[in-house]
């Protein structure tokens, strides 16, 4: 079992046994994640559905309030230990036993912090009751600290069966506990009691699955991974602050109004494409790192995972990017048209988006994780000031300032993962002709069905382009790149074997 070529020539060579094991590691990881993802996503929608009945907008206020600042906590609070066990396969059991020590430490020192942030949070937003959800809600840190090590190992094992298992029994107990606590009149303390209860369960089971002694921590003996370590974490944080800027700024110069129109734009946009490629990058770090010594092998995987995830993707961000605004005078109404435009910058770009991450995952697996924290600072700096001056222009001029901006952080990072590989532009491309050729064909098919169904009620308007530009997609798919979708079968074919 292969991944199929990208090019017509035949694939790089790679060790058969290796290949077979990382090639079916990847599917039925993908296969394994994606199917209790979507399971746990039913769950969350059916009790958060349930669960807001019983609660009021204040508490979940509340726990938002919270959650702006343990959402940037909680990136910072492992330091990026997991994904230097996952990388760095020479560490001996000794030094991830020091790692799980001092994971275990950052989680401390982020309950200490949190416990100091608690009082003047609760001043800053005014709600006295915000000091106790902090609190609570900081446990988390020390609890999940002890699961860190042991999933990463998990990870690093390519048993992404297990990992999908802890993941689907502590959505499932998160969804449970919601419902019981908010029954039975908790109010807000109902979120922040799921939350815990979820990550003591999730702690306790990975605990289970993979458990690892503790080790007095010696600098010296643990020290690259601390630097890669390090590299990680700076990448997360400015990643944290340009990823939100321009939601900052919307709010600031433009107001809520605008902020709620762009917020719309930026989740229809780009939030489905987002958990396909979630599904994909948090299975890959395990196979990149597998083979970081081997670049004609993680340049294999590099192509054809890039190719797998155009084609899923473009045509979704290409279509909405040609029917924006029948979409959304049928789903939202009249109201929402201000955020046609914004939608439709934002949705041409999102394609770009969607295969970009597997960059910043080859240079970590290739020594490089320095660079990428390089690029993800300059992100941090030229994309707000680019948001800024796109503000002049309301929520389009934001929107704008992704494809003017944000092309001028990533090409540096596509020229340092193609020169490490040493493949060339044009070889890269191919692994997207098959994506891009079927969703221009399908591009032009919309725009004559479009003309075709002018003065038809709305919803024919939109639904004669949508239905003829996606059967337009599949037929050049599956006739015109044939000989790559047979590739692919065989090897969902093969994974399950």
């Amino acid at each position: 079992m292969t991944l199929p070529p990208v090019a017509p020539e035949p694939s790089p060579p790679i060790e058969p046994a290796l290949s077979n094991k990382l090639d079916g590691a990847l599917v039925r990881g993908i296969a394994w994640t994606g199917g209790v993802k979507w399971l746990s996503q039913v769950a969350s929608w059916g009790s958060t559905l349930i669960v807001a009945r019983l609660l009021t907008p204040e508490d979940y206020g509340l726990v938002g309030m919270a959650s702006v600042y343990l959402g940037l906590v909680t990136m910072l609070s492992a330091f990026g230990i997991g994904a230097a066990v996952v990388r760095l396969r020479t560490l001996t059991e000794d030094q991830i036993a020091q790692i799980n020590t001092l994971s275990v430490a950052f989680g401390l020192a982020a309950f200490v912090i949190s416990c100091i942030a608690a009082g003047p949070l609760a001043v800053f937003f005014d709600a006295p009751q915000l000091r106790a959800v902090v609190l609570a809600m900081s446990a988390t840190f020390v609890i999940t600290s002890f699961k860190t090590v042991p999933q990463s190992l998990l990870q690093r094992d390519l048993l992404f069966k297990r990992l999908a298992f802890v993941d689907g029994v502590q959505a499932l107990i998160l969804a449970a506990t919601t419902i019981g606590f908010a029954v039975l009149g908790f109010r807000y303390w109902t979120l922040v009691f799921g939350a815990v209860l979820s990550a003591l369960m999730s702690t306790a089971l990975m605990i289970y699955l993979r458990p690892h002694p503790f080790a007095r921590p010696r600098v010296a003996s643990v020290s690259e991974a601390l630097k890669f370590s390090g590299h990680i974490v700076s990448q997360r944080l400015t990643w944290y602050v340009y990823s939100n800027a321009d939601f900052m700024v919307a709010g600031k110069i433009l107001g809520k109004a605008a902020l709620g129109a762009y917020s719309l734009a930026w989740t229809l946009a780009n939030v489905p494409i987002e958990k396909v490629t979630a599904l994909v990058v948090r299975v890959t770090p395990a196979i990149f790192s597998s083979v970081q010594d081997d670049h004609v092998a993680l340049t294999r995987y590099l192509l054809a995972l890039t190719e797998g995830l155009a084609l899923l993707t473009f045509p979704t961000t290409f279509g909405l990017a040609l029917m924006a605004d029948g979409v959304v005078l049928l789903m939202l109404g009249e109201k929402w048209r201000v955020m046609i435009l914004p939608l439709q910058l934002l949705a041409s770009y999102a394609s770009v988006r969607s295969i970009t991450p597997l960059f910043a995952q080859v240079l970590n697996v290739t020594g490089d994780a320095g660079f990428g924290a390089r690029n993800s600072l300059i992100a941090a700096i030229v994309l707000p000031i680019s948001f800024y001056i796109g503000s002049r222009w309301g929520t389009a001029g934001i929107a704008a300032a992704w494809l003017f901006a944000h092309p001028t952080v990533i090409v540096p990072l596509y020229w340092r993962v193609l020169t490490r590989l040493k493949l060339s532009i044009w070889a890269y491309l191919r692994a997207l002709v098959p994506a891009l050729s079927g969703s221009l064909l399908m591009a032009l098919a919309v725009l004559l069905l479009r003309s075709v169904s002018e003065g038809m009620p709305l919803l024919a308007r939109v639904l004669v382009p949508v239905v003829g530009g996606a059967a337009t997609y599949v037929l050049v798919i599956m006739t015109v790149h044939r000989d790559r979708m047979r590739s692919f079968v065989k090897i969902l074919r093969a994974a399950r074997s």
